[in-house]
């Protein structure tokens, strides 16, 4: 009854505050100006509106610490343990607060915001305990104060990112609050829950004037001061959970905003941009041009929001499940970002997938070379050919065609394997079909010492579904060299006949179909 209560209390002065502060910021002028490309907004609008979740939050935590004393009951929410949290909290407010009014460089705020973290730590809010790496023992403050910090830095900032649609950050607070309510109910943990209940009913009752379209915004002063106390609350409300779930449980039920800040972060990290520069990359801008109206968007990030949460109280109820969900999790993070199509991950994936191909790469190398060794050796045009197939057909050409620069006197029955053409090339094809237009064709200057160029060859593809795995210039050093002295060779020796003085047929007057005579 007592938490219904605090959620009716926080809602209904949220509404009444938030109403109040939007008149006096219009009033005052206290508006924020659509300036920068990324903004969404085209009329003025307040951004005072943390300023109304705190009052009513902070109002209804007081009475519920001050009327137990009053009447003689149990106390449910102890001063001191409030003044751990509550003390960082306020400080984040007023750090979002000044931004709201006066803007602030980003470097101060992270400052701050760690100060504030470093507090709470030390009013016992934090990462005490690893039971996953550390045995069960009590983490030493060297390992546990610096997590502690990153976790406030990255839930703190998470949400203020993702306030760039109407009703987006403070939706998907309500949503998280919700989740960290019931787990500190299953687990239990009275404190949490009664906190997280009346913040979420502080946020619901901001909500109200904040859903698109919004005439009043979060502001700095609402993002900051939702998201601290959702990186405390996760933290304190899960952790009495068993070993992994501890750690997973939190990030889980946080999923949206963290997966946003990574997802920005590695973005900028990627393309060299500096990470405190804002941008319109983020997931609800992505989804804005697939073409969701803003509603749309955000209700679509809500039931995103909604599914992290569901995930979480899976874990917590059913702990052996935990790779099932992060599974789950996982998948549908991949595809999720898949869809937004950051050009960025498409070519990181690109880049990965040639990492993979490398060994096929070094073998295709270590291929050229082999083939350049035997065509050194080479006499005849059908080993030339063999070898040209033995070692072209694996890495994905379907054939090659030989021009000779000047006349020549061979007859087609001399130049097996390979195929006289009417256009008076050579052709030596492993392809199933003929070959007509290929689509993919490089060709190769022939060489004969220094200064003598006596022909070239082609290599050809019939398809560019799949990638040549090689480094091309394998195919203009050694290899382009042994391959003019071994067709050098292997002319020379068709010439034989024709200085004994047997008659040579003419080539000309019978043309051969491509492919015809190939092995």
């Amino acid at each position: 009854m007592a938490y219904l209560i605090a959620f009716l209390l926080c809602l209904c002065l949220s509404i009444v505050s938030t109403w109040y502060v939007r008149k006096v910021a219009n009033a005052r002028g206290w508006i924020h100006e659509p300036k920068l490309d990324r903004h969404l907004h085209t009329m003025p609008v307040p951004r005072l509106g943390g300023v109304g979740i705190y009052f009513s939050f902070m109002s209804v935590t007081i009475l519920a610490v001050a009327l137990p004393y009053y009447l003689g009951t149990a106390a449910l929410l102890h001063p001191k343990a409030m003044i751990g949290l509550l003390g960082p909290a306020l400080i984040v407010f007023l750090l979002g607060l000044y931004d709201d009014v006066y803007s602030l460089n980003a470097y101060w705020k992270f400052a701050i915001e760690a100060v504030a973290a470093v507090l709470l730590y030390g009013g016992g809010y934090g990462i005490h305990n690893l039971r996953l790496i550390h045995g069960g023992q009590a983490l030493d403050w060297i390992y546990g104060l610096p997590l502690t910090v990153l976790w406030v830095l990255l839930i703190t900032n998470a949400f203020n990112l993702i306030d760039g649609l109407d009703g987006l950050a403070a939706g998907s607070a309500v949503f998280s609050t919700v989740v960290v309510f019931m787990v500190s109910l299953i687990v239990p943990n009275p404190l949490v829950a009664f906190l997280a209940i009346a913040l979420a009913g502080a946020t619901l009752g901001f909500l109200r004037f904040n859903f698109h379209p919004a005439s009043i915004f979060l502001g700095d002063s609402g993002s900051l001061f939702i998201g601290f106390m959702l990186a405390a609350l996760a933290l304190a409300g899960s952790e009495k959970a068993p070993t992994i779930v501890a750690v997973a449980l939190p990030i889980i039920s946080l999923g949206l905003p963290i997966l946003d800040v990574v997802l920005a972060v590695v973005r900028r990290f990627l393309t060299g941009k500096p990470l405190f520069d804002g941008d319109k990359e983020h997931i609800h801008h992505k989804l804005l041009k697939r073409g969701l109206s803003q509603r749309n968007a955000v209700l679509t990030l809500y039931a995103v929001t909604a599914g992290f949460g569901f995930l979480s109280l899976v874990l917590l109820q059913q702990r052996r499940a935990i790779a099932l969900v992060l599974g789950v999790a996982g998948i549908g993070i991949f595809l999720g970002v898949q869809q937004l199509r950051y050009q960025e991950f498409a070519e990181l994936l690109s880049v990965l997938q040639k990492v993979t191909r490398r060994r096929q790469v070094l073998a295709n190398h270590v291929a050229i070379r082999q083939a350049a060794e035997r065509l050194r050796e080479c006499q005849d045009l059908r080993s030339m050919c063999q070898i040209l197939r033995n070692t072209l057909e694996p890495i994905g050409f379907d054939a090659v065609r030989f021009v000779k620069s000047g006349k020549n006197g061979f007859s087609s029955s001399m130049l097996q394997p390979m195929c006289y053409l009417p256009d008076g090339t050579w052709l030596f094809s492993w392809f199933a079909r003929e070959i007509a237009e290929p689509p993919w064709e490089l060709k190769l200057e022939l060489i004969n010492g220094s200064t003598n160029r006596w022909g070239y060859l082609s290599l050809i593809r019939m398809s560019n579904e799949n990638p040549i795995q090689l480094d091309l210039n394998m195919l203009t050093a050694e290899f382009r060299c042994s391959l003019s002295g071994a067709i050098e060779r292997a002319t020379a020796r068709l010439e034989e006949p024709d200085k004994s003085g047997e008659d040579v047929e003419n080539p000309r007057t019978r043309g051969i179909a491509a492919g015809s005579m190939a092995d």
